[in-house]
């Protein structure tokens, strides 16, 4: 997985950058496999002045075979927002993969369905063969 950061209007510092990378792989290592891209942006909505959550960090994720996601979250401190956003990105690729294997565990399962319903069938028309046999005898 490929992670860049974009800092606007903070420090952009290579140990920033650094930090920022390892933070993100282990929050989301699990998904390394699925994941091409992950670009970060970091930002202070206030620049010099000081706010109550106005550093914000915004995570684009790119899936292999799917539309980014986009997550973003405010505090009021860099590492807080980073914090918050890395989380927030594991939970809507987790909530993503929930909705692909959902969608896989249903055509399975309308498989099985129909194979069980084609063998019901079967049965019930040995049954009727059999009766029918019965009464005939």
């Amino acid at each position: 997985m490929q992670i860049q950061v974009n800092s606007k209007h903070t420090n952009g510092s290579v140990r920033q950058q650094e930090w920022v990378s390892a933070t993100l792989q282990g929050e989301l290592k699990r998904f390394d496999e699925f994941l091409t891209r992950v670009e970060v942006h970091l930002s202070d909505e206030n620049a010099h002045k000081s706010g109550a959550d106005d550093k914000r960090c915004q995570i684009e994720l790119r899936p292999k075979g799917h539309q980014a996601l986009s997550v973003t979250h405010k505090a009021s401190s860099l590492e807080q927002a980073v914090n918050g956003a890395a989380e927030k990105a594991y939970n809507a690729l987790e909530h993503l993969m929930g909705k692909l294997n959902s969608k896989h565990n249903g055509v399975s399962s309308n498989q099985n369905e129909v194979a069980s319903a084609e063998r019901d069938a079967l049965l019930q028309e040995e049954f009727l063969d059999k009766q029918t046999e019965l009464d005939h005898s």
